[in-house]
């Protein structure tokens, strides 16, 4: 296996005491936050495999409602980010499930207000490292850890394509694409990780081609 540098393998700098329960959790809450694009007013938290058995005694807990509230991993308000969350009135509820998932550390957070709702599921893999596997039902696969848009669009011809030209024609890389849709013809998500962020004006012109309903940004 070959690592890009040290901290692929020590981890990353965290609020400890475990690279994978605390600061792999505090990254899934801080991807659902940044998809979300707000604070929420409320979140109901899953927890399964052995996220659900030691979540506590490994701050699992505090460490993703920290990640709600848009603390990095190091952030010592994670500590108390319950307290904090309560104060600032969100509503914070934690479930454990007995269901078997394919990996151990994963966790369904569900997060809304007044305006909509957002639903997603992350792994953490390991050092840190965190996949976000499903949202708002659509599967997908997503790092968290690069630039990325999520463009939710109708299931047509050329719609991928009309997508991947205008990052072509900004010199835009992509490291990483799939589509994920629930029918045929029906609605599709694009997951693209790229090199580098992608500005306001470029996240425009994909938002005007046609067939296309939602893009969103998450910024590494």
């Amino acid at each position: 296996m070959k690592y890009r540098s040290v901290f692929d393998i020590i981890g990353p700098v965290m609020i400890g005491p475990s690279s994978s329960h605390t600061a792999g959790a505090a990254r899934i809450g801080r991807v659902a936050r940044s998809l979300f694009g707000r604070q929420p007013k409320w979140a109901h938290i899953s927890f399964y495999g052995s996220f659900a058995k030691t979540y506590k005694g490994h701050g699992t807990d505090v460490a993703i409602v920290g990640g709600l509230l848009d603390f990095d991993t190091y952030d010592e308000r994670i500590r108390n980010s319950i307290e904090i969350a309560e104060q600032a009135g969100m509503e914070v509820s934690f479930i454990e499930e007995d269901a078997i998932t394919d990996h151990p550390n994963t966790a369904r957070v569900t997060i809304g207000d007044e305006q909509g709702n957002l639903e997603l599921v992350g792994i953490s893999i390991g050092g840190g490292k965190i996949e976000i596997i499903e949202l708002n039902g659509f599967e997908l696969k997503l790092s968290g850890h690069h630039p990325a848009i999520l463009v939710v669009h109708n299931d047509r011809f050329g719609a991928i394509a009309a997508v991947s030209n205008i990052l072509a024609s900004h010199k835009i890389n992509i490291g990483h694409m799939e589509v994920s849709r629930r029918e045929k013809g029906q609605l599709a998500l694009m997951t693209i990780e790229v090199d580098q962020n992608i500005d306001e004006e470029i996240i425009k012109q994909v938002e005007q081609l046609p067939n296309i309903l939602q893009v969103t940004k998450i910024v590494d």
